[in-house]
């Protein structure tokens, strides 16, 4: 039988394979021969996971099918960013630092996939360690929009949402440090879900910066990432930031209908035009739905930026200081210990990446620690309390562009604050450790897509769902 691919969603495949219709080789080789015929001028994935270890986990799948116990996710094919271990697969986070590294183990949300039959058929592209808002820092090259290939596809996750948008899997995993799952789906028109910080297992997902950093999904649509978080989530005692079944019992649930509006952060510099038209008129639909609109104010949220990339470089300071050719990663042999450390370090990392160590160091040091490092802290613990009172008022979520521009162009954003700027409304959720999804919601003048952001308290990703799909529903 023949099945479109690019139309085809979980549910769908799902219901293909288990009517007999489609076997889960057909469905696994659809993508991967798709994504291996355009991988060479789109550049999402790094290795294709073609091999004997493929064959068996689809007949495995197939098994699973055939007797009855098929899950959703039973057979489905999938992308796996590449600073996500996989088991005997080399997992470089895309740096020259950890170029040949082979996973001993896998992460727990590969364990998780790994039951119900989900199969992985390749390791995507990012921005070296998951910094950068484009996947040009890459080291090795950047990947393209499959929408526009002059067009970059978001980072750091952009190989996983290029991925999915060239249709070279059904769902994708990334990782969200500042916004790198949102912005990326919102560039490449694809859905990208944050989650509740701990609610995802961190295990095996190299670190950036540990108190901001979750393993999400990107999907095709709002059910679809649904579907994949309430496989990859739940409590997991490797990660001591995992959220236990006690603590998510106190989240407050809401399922009311009331949408805040933070007008004021839509005056921000560097906004376009078309983004606040298509946020607008993204408002009037939820209007004509039922929802009740309300205009709402957070007062500290510019200062998530500034906050996120002191906290955000203190982190990758401390989490990228074992690279440092004794202990892991590459090595470059000095004539002694520091020029050891000096010359791997100048070329195991991109030039991003040492920016990031640099700076924080920097906040980190004896004579700066309280000036930026401390006082960054107490505005975090301010922008949580603000998010808050606002929740606490009797909105359910808050809406924002998730980005202030659509997919830009390859060195448009030379300049690195510039670049920065592409996560000022995404940001504030990692700060806040509250969720986030990223939804399609148009495309500008040139055919790229918009995409609209919705945050909501603790542990209410069903909430984001449901609103989500209602806004889906009358795309």
């Amino acid at each position: 039988m023949k099945f479109d691919i690019v139309t085809l969603t979980i549910s769908q495949a799902h219901d293909l394979l288990t009517k007999k219709e489609i076997t889960v080789r057909d469905l696994v080789f659809a993508y991967l021969n798709n994504a291996k015929e355009q991988n060479d001028s789109i550049n999402a994935f790094l290795e294709f996971f073609d091999d004997k270890k493929l064959d068996e986990q689809i007949a495995s799948a197939q098994s699973m099918i055939d007797s009855g116990t098929a899950h959703m996710l039973t057979g489905i094919p999938y992308a796996v960013k590449d600073n996500i271990l996989v088991q005997g697969r080399i997992v470089s986070a895309s740096s020259k630092m950890l170029e040949n590294y082979v996973a001993a183990y896998n992460a727990t949300v590969i364990e998780k996939l790994n039951s119900v039959g989900a199969i992985p058929i390749g390791r995507t592209n990012m921005d070296e360690f998951a910094m950068g808002s484009s996947t040009e820092n890459s080291a090795y090259g950047p990947t393209k929009n499959p929408i526009d290939q002059t067009k970059v596809p978001g980072g750091s996750s952009g190989g996983s949402a290029a991925a999915l948008a060239m249709n070279g899997c059904l769902f994708a995993l990334g990782t969200d440090t500042g916004g790198s799952i949102r912005q990326p789906a919102a560039f490449c028109g694809v859905v990208g879900l944050y989650p509740t910080y701990g609610s995802v297992s961190r295990y095996g997902a190299i670190a950036m910066g540990s108190s901001l950093d979750q393993i999400g999904p990107f999907a095709k649509n709002v059910a679809d990432a649904k579907i994949v978080f309430d496989v990859i989530n739940g409590y997991d005692t490797h990660d001591a930031m995992s959220l236990t079944d006690t603590t998510r019992e106190k989240f407050i649930r809401n399922d009311g209908k009331v949408i805040g509006v933070p007008r004021h952060l839509l005056e921000l510099p560097g906004i376009d035009q078309s983004v606040r038209d298509n946020f607008n008129t993204s408002i009037e639909r939820f209007k004509n739905q039922g929802y009740e609109i309300r205009d709402i104010e957070l007062p500290h949220a510019h200062l998530g930026l500034a906050v996120y990339y002191i906290i955000m470089p203190a982190e990758v300071s401390s989490n990228l200081s074992r690279f440092d050719g004794i202990r892991y990663g590459m090595r470059e042999k000095g004539e002694n210990l520091l020029d050891t450390y000096q010359k791997t370090k100048a070329i195991g990392f991109g030039k991003e990446t040492r920016r990031r160590i640099m700076l924080g160091t920097y906040v980190l040091s004896a004579g700066y620690y309280d000036a930026y490092y401390n006082k960054a802290n107490k505005v975090r613990e301010v922008l949580k309390q603000d998010f808050q009172k606002v929740f606490d008022s009797g909105v359910d979520v808050i809406i924002t562009p998730t980005t202030p521009t659509t997919a830009f162009g390859f060195g448009e954003k030379s300049d690195p604050l510039a670049m920065y700027m592409a996560d000022i409304f995404t940001v504030t959720a990692n700060l806040t450790h509250m969720p986030a999804i990223s939804i399609p919601s148009g495309y500008d003048n040139n055919g790229m897509p918009f995409g609209i952001q919705m945050t909501a308290q603790q542990g209410n990703e069903d909430i984001l769902f449901s609103i989500s799909q209602d806004f889906e529903k009358n795309a």
